[in-house]
């Protein structure tokens, strides 16, 4: 069986806290001959412990792509959290984990808690990483200017329209990927043609506005600068549906069904309802001349 060194958690939004986890990972296991692998779950465990979902700051699949693209580990096992994996005994995960994956050393973080009504924790893995002549590492918390670096106050700070501060405690900006939909071709009538996207079912909705972002477009090599609108556009519609349309500076195709990678680069203003589309056409003016601003002194 093949060798692994694994990271333990949940690693919503891969931030600074959990970049240090798992360079430690690469680190134990080049030096074991092992391979790294992330173990993560398909759904936040407090979802189900708690019975209240848990909203994300990345999709799973988001999530698996900035491991591979950040850190160069291309393993991540993601479990299913169901009952019985919810119900196992801590000391159980860990010969589970060892006998299913092959692991020989393990890393988790400080506030790191497992198994049945979350008696694992830290010291409990020591303890048991050793009887089972198994390495551990325990991360210390990791902080930024004073503050504890955690997925919950990234998302508070997502939700408050803080997104360079969000940023910041990430370690790389704030991502969406989805493949390209059919909109509602307003922004072809405005003569600002907009690609259209979604957040996944369970996935944090960020502060409604306009934000800066940077794209990568499946089959190309350059990102590309647009105008990003989060919202329910109250503008042109009644509905409460969200929506995140992109005008893509200097751009011309056709991109429906093509998978899209939005990077969300700053926070421009909130959303807004235009008395007409002549004065909203005037502010997408605007905004796209603040992107273009950004992108002209060659911020990355």
């Amino acid at each position: 069986m093949t060798k692994r060194v694994l990271a333990l958690g949940f690693f919503d939004g891969v931030h600074l806290g959990h970049a240090a986890l798992i360079r430690r990972t690469k680190e134990r296991a080049e030096a074991l001959g092992a391979v790294p692998a992330v173990l993560t779950f398909d759904v936040h465990p407090d979802t189900l412990v708690r019975g209240a979902p848990v909203p994300l700051i990345t999709s799973p699949e988001d999530r698996a792509e900035l491991v591979r693209r950040l850190f160069g580990v291309e393993e991540i096992l993601s479990l299913r959290f169901d009952r019985s994996l919810m119900e196992m005994p801590w000391d159980r995960f860990l010969e589970w984990v060892r006998e299913e994956f092959g692991a020989v050393h393990l890393v988790c973080g400080h506030d790191f808690t497992f198994g049945w009504r979350g008696e694992g924790n830290p010291d409990r893995l020591r303890a048991k990483c050793a009887a089972l002549g198994l390495g551990a590492d325990v991360i210390p918390k990791v902080t930024l200017d004073g503050e504890t670096v955690s997925s919950t106050r990234i998302r508070e700070l997502l939700l408050a329209g803080q997104l360079r501060e969000a940023n910041r405690l990430l370690g790389h900006p704030h991502v969406l990927t989805d493949t390209v939909r059919t909109g509602y071709r307003l922004g072809r009538k405005l003569g600002t043609p907009t690609i259209n996207m979604r957040f996944g079912e369970g996935v944090l909705v960020p502060a409604h506005g306009v934000y800066a972002g940077r794209l990568r477009i499946e089959g190309e090599s350059v990102d590309r600068w647009a105008v990003t609108n989060v919202g329910v556009r109250p503008t042109v519609s009644d509905g409460e549906q969200v929506s995140v349309e992109s005008y893509i500076l200097d751009y011309s195709g056709n991109l429906y069904g093509k998978r899209v990678r939005l990077e969300f680069r700053d926070f421009l203003r909130p959303e807004r309802k235009f008395p007409d589309t002549d004065a909203l056409k005037a502010q997408i003016a605007r905004d796209a001349q603040a992107v273009r601003e950004r992108m002209e002194a060659g911020e990355e």
